[in-house]
């Protein structure tokens, strides 16, 4: 089914919307936008638009505009859900793009369940080969609103929700519970560090103490854009939320780099007994840490890919966020990003776990057995600074998924928390051993290299 028109002057254009309301019913052709608040789906073409398609064909033919709806259009390879299975292609004759006017497509009082997301396909292929490249999806209470730059096939398909409201509040308690006390106690750490700098304490291993307060500067930031977020997301303001998304991003990746950053000095401790050589350490690694990140942030931010995304839930409830618009993008980078983090971070995990193993037998033949704890507490320590617990989102899939939630939410929302449990446990025990303050990792590295390398054979 669809619906021709031509503009009856071909030198003064004017913006055209198309009404109906249902896929199958006849549509209305009105010059005013505020005519079509009585209608279920609305088009609505820019004079922009009629100007460019003018211009593209050199004056040769009439200006016009037809608007096709297609029911019922074969799936993609995904199978993806369509709202109302309706597929609507625009047409005026040449190539029309890059609108600062943009093509509107309206959805009113929707009712089916799932997260929408406006999509549009050129035409290629056997299949449609949805992307959402060059629209924008606005969704506000019961109505969704596509804007799109270009002239092509467009549709909405809709994710179904995959956690339940309730299980989305408890997550949303813990979480702010979690980031609220890991930003108190990584306040408390980055006092208690500054204050000894004050007091100009000695301490042991500057270089390592420098590193785990960045680490630690990373994971207050990231604590502290959440929990602002959501207050950022319900003031409506699109500037704003896409700064706040330009923010938490930053400081996620950012926090990712420090822990490869940590693994990194991690390895080098190990390598060089303890004693860092390298000029300019901690300017170099400050650089890597902090802008790294900001390189891929500021490609994705060129892109227009921030703004607010909306979770809905089971029961079609919506919570809005400032974050990643493009679920592709998100997956990509920051699935990615964590992905070659992860690679690093566990191979030096598991290599100094099996350090502490052979600390561990070497303890029992000569009777040392009080080891077991303090190694319990290097092992938790160890996880949080190389970020081993973010891997649990790599299990959110299928029937695992739920839980794979919970057990992330609280490892990580927590990890502020354990971090400086950590951080102090280590730094009584290094108040008690000798007269200088320790940091945790430089105590870490010392109890370690204070045995023969089990490697050295190898």
């Amino acid at each position: 089914m669809g619906t021709l028109v031509t503009q009856q002057d071909d030198v003064d254009f004017e913006a055209i919307s198309f009404g109906y309301t249902s896929p199958t019913s006849s549509s209305t052709i009105s010059e005013s936008k505020d005519l079509l608040l009585d209608y279920s789906t609305s088009v609505s073409l820019s004079k922009e638009a009629f100007e460019q398609a003018y211009n593209a064909a050199n004056g040769t033919q009439v200006p016009f505009a037809a608007v096709f709806r297609f029911i019922n259009m074969a799936k993609d390879e995904l199978n993806s859900s369509i709202l109302h299975n309706e597929t609507i292609a625009i047409e005026m004759g040449v190539a029309v793009s890059n609108l600062t006017d943009k093509i509107l497509i309206n959805f009113r009082h929707v009712k089916e369940k799932g997260i929408p997301s406006c999509r549009s396909w050129n035409g290629e292929g056997s299949l449609p080969n949805w992307t959402d490249e060059g629209c924008l999806t606005l969704i506000h209470e019961d109505n969704i609103n596509c804007e799109c730059t270009h002239l092509t096939f467009f549709a909405v398909l809709m994710t179904v929700p995959t956690i339940s409201n309730n299980d989305l509040n408890s997550l949303t308690y813990i979480t702010y519970v979690g980031c609220g006390l890991s930003v108190f106690f990584l306040g408390i750490s980055l006092f208690m560090h500054f204050t000894r700098l004050n007091n100009k304490a000695k301490l042991t291993n500057n270089n390592t103490t420098a590193v785990l307060m960045q680490l630690f500067l990373a994971m207050l930031l990231l604590n502290l854009a959440f929990l602002t977020n959501k207050g950022v997301a319900d003031l409506k303001s699109h500037v704003g939320c896409v700064m706040m998304a330009v923010i938490m991003h930053y400081a996620l990746l950012a926090t990712f780099t420090w822990f490869a950053v940590e693994a990194f000095h991690l390895c080098l401790q190990l390598y060089k007994a303890g004693k860092v050589t390298i000029n300019h350490y901690v300017l170099k690694v400050s650089i890597a840490g902090w802008v790294l990140p900001s390189i891929v942030v500021t490609t994705i931010f060129s892109l227009g890919k921030y703004g607010e995304q909306v979770i809905i839930t089971e029961d079609n409830t919506q919570v809005t966020m400032c974050w990643i618009t493009d679920n592709d993008v998100h997956y990509f980078v920051n699935v990615g990003y964590y992905a070659v983090v992860f690679l690093f971070t566990f191979t030096t995990f598991v290599v100094v776990l099996r350090w502490l193993c052979y600390i561990q037998s070497s303890s029992v033949r000569t009777g040392q057995m009080d080891r077991s704890r303090k190694d319990m507490w290097t092992v938790l320590g160890l996880c949080c600074m190389l970020g081993i617990t973010w891997s649990f989102a790599f299990f959110a899939h299928g029937v695992l998924q739920v839980p794979a939630y919970y057990i992330f939410t609280i490892l990580n929302s927590f990890q502020g928390l354990f971090l400086f449990l950590y951080y102090y446990t280590r730094q009584r025990r290094g108040d008690g051993n000798d007269n200088e303050k320790r940091s945790c990792t430089t105590a870490t590295i010392q109890t370690i290299v204070a045995y023969e390398n089990p490697y050295i054979h190898f």
